[in-house]
Order: C-alpha cells, then structure tokens, then sequence
C-alpha cells in the first residue's frame, strides 16, 4: 500500500514539474518575443523588465493550476461539470484577473524607468485584458481537470490491482486452510473411519465435499464477485467435512432464500468468518456447539450474518490468533469492493458467543 501511495503522490510531482516548467517556457518565451520587439525598435532597452514581467504574467498561472489540482485531490467535486461549479468558477476567475491585472499594472509602474515612454501604461486593467485573463483560467480549468482525470485512472488501476492481489491472497489462504495437514489429515482420517464402520455412503459424501472444497480453492480462472449460491457450495462443503469430525458437538442451521442465492458477492466472502467461527468458536466447546449462517435480501441490500455460540473473545488464545486477522482482511477487501457502500460489523450478543454482519449492496450476475 505504501509503494502505491508513493506511486501516487509520485504522479502528482511530475504534474507540479509539468506545470511550472509550462510556465517558465512560457515566460522566457514571452520575454524574448518582448526584448525583440524592443531590440528592434527601441535599441539598448534593458532585459530584466521584459523577463520579469514574463515570469509573473505566466508563473501566476502555473501556481494557480498546481492550486487547483492539489485542491481536487481533497474536493474531486470542484473539477466536475455542474451549474454550481460553472458559477463557482466564473467568480474565482473574476477574482483571479482582476488580482493578476493589478499586479502586473504594479509591476509596470515600478519598472517605468525602464521601459520606453509609449510602453508604460496608465493603468494596466481593460475589459480586452480582463476577457483574456478569464480565457487563460479557463484553460487552466481544463488542464487542472484534465491532470486529475489522469490522477483518478491511476488510482482506479491501483485499486484494481488490489483487488486482484487481494482476490489472490484469499484464493491462497483458502487453499492453505483446505491443505493444512491437521485438517486434510482428520479429513481423510474421519473417511477411514466411517469406513470401517461400513458407512460407505457418508464416505463418499465426505469425499465430494472435499473434491468441491479442493476443486473450487485451485481454480485460477475465479472471478472477482460470484453467485451467493457458489459461495454457499464451498461453505456447505467445508461444514459437512466439520460436522463429521466434531460430530455432535457442531450444529448447523442456514438460512437463505433464493433471491439471496442470486446475489453477487465477493469471492470467498464468506470462507474466513466461517472457518474463524469453527476454529475458534465451535472447537472450544465441549458440546451443543451452534453455527447460525443467514443471507437474506433487505431492500436493495445484501444482509449476510454469521453467528457462533462459543467463548467469543474472552478466551486469551482467541484474542491472540482468532478473529482478528481474517476480521480485517475480509474488511479491507469489502472497502475495495464497495466503498463507502456496505456495513460490517461484529459483536458478542449477551447470550455468549461471536457475531459477524455483513450488509452490502444487492447486486444480480449481468446475463
């Protein structure tokens, strides 16, 4: 995240470096147009009074677009097309002009000496002036709006490649849970067992839970959102594997709807809490051990709500390995996919236990 922020700020250097050099180009452009003019019909006229008045006629607006850029990093809305900007800008650019004129008309009246008499103006402020500074605010508008487009699609190609690093990161740490030795090994063990006490049937059906779980964590073509009902596949299979090795001690209710099954969430969503609440809830039990898992459509809003009846955070083991990091992670992933859109919260219901609530925008697959 550090290198991306430098990467940024590192963009609004070189849009700095750009402008001011515009305007010294500008400037020493200006003066030598000026100086000769001068040379050729008033020989011997100095230098400095033509470079200077080049350098604060052009440098003015070079700060004035750095201004506004760096402004637009803070407020975005100042740069975009409304009647209330529009406004905003007019009075600025009034305001602007009339500062700019008379300080350049200062500036003339302190080097007079030094220029010839028919160039000393008495006074520098006209209606032609003033429409060409407005004209140039204009320009500046545009360039500043045009460096924080640019700015704005490097940020959303930053945050693009978060995602997928995120989206990555999640694949991986699924596949790394799913290939734990102590899970594949009470896995394959709990198969054995069942067996040797000829359940054949249930065998078998541990085993294609965990061919699903195996088989959706490797695939490398996994998109960023998926259908609530692929999630529910892995989350399903992972229980069914959990329930038969905690057996009676592991309790599973889920609620849903169809029309929550069709909603869009991020992949893998919900994989973290689950296996947080399982490790780090339900393990601590002895007995009648409760997973709760609802998803239910409210409004135009995706309400996703996993519930453990376990020691909840009061256990000091939990507080230093449990729900934290897969709290976080899940948190940082959501503020990417849907910022300032979704509520995420946890809390431990006075019943005992942990809970976790999700509420992200409804969203249906595009056909």
């Amino acid at each position: 995240m550090i290198k991306q922020h430098d990467k940024i700020n590192s963009l609004h250097l070189r849009g700095t470096i750009v402008a001011f050099a515009a305007s010294v180009i500008m400037a020493l452009l200006t003066a030598g147009v000026c100086r000769s003019y001068l040379s050729a019909t008033h020989p011997g006229s100095p230098v400095l009074p033509v470079l200077l008045f080049g350098t604060v006629f052009w440098v003015w607006w070079g700060v004035v677009a750095v201004g506004l850029w760096w402004l637009a990093q803070q407020w975005s809305a100042i740069l975009t097309c409304s009647i209330r900007n529009a406004v905003f800008h007019l009075v600025m650019g009034c305001m602007l002009a009339t500062v700019h004129l008379e300080l350049l008309g200062a500036l003339s009246q302190l080097t007079s000496r030094h220029w010839p008499d028919d160039w000393t103006p008495g006074s520098y402020f006209n209606i032609v002036r003033f429409g060409f500074e407005l004209l140039l605010y204009g320009f500046v508008v545009g360039f500043s709006g045009l460096l924080h487009v640019q700015s704005q699609a490097h940020r959303d190609a930053v945050r693009s490649l978060e995602l997928e690093k995120q989206l990555s990161q999640a694949q991986l740490k699924a596949l790394q849970m799913q290939m734990e030795p102590h899970f594949l090994f009470n896995t394959l063990n709990a198969v054995t067992t069942l067996v040797e006490l000829n359940r054949n049937e249930q065998a078998r059906e541990t085993l294609a839970h965990l061919n699903t779980i195996l088989r959706k964590t490797l695939q490398r073509d996994t998109p960023e959102k998926i259908p609530f009902s692929q999630e529910l596949e892995i989350v399903e299979s992972y229980l069914a594997i959990q329930q038969v090795r905690f057996a009676d001690r592991l309790h599973v209710k889920i609620d849903t709807t169809p029309e929550a099954l069709e909603g869009m969430v991020p992949c893998f969503l919900l994989q973290p809490i689950i296996e947080n609440a399982v490790r780090h809830g339900i393990a601590r039990l002895e007995e009648n051990g409760l997973l709760e898992t609802s998803v239910l459509r409210v409004g135009d809003k995706l309400r996703l709500c996993v519930r453990d009846n376990g020691p909840g955070t009061k256990s000091a083991a939990t507080t230093k390995n449990g729900y934290g990091i897969g709290i976080r992670n899940t948190q940082e992933r959501l503020s990417h996919f849907y910022p300032g859109a979704f509520d995420f919260r946890v809390a431990e219901p006075e019943a005992g236990g942990y809970e976790v609530t999700i509420l992200i925008p409804y969203e249906r697959q595009q056909v």
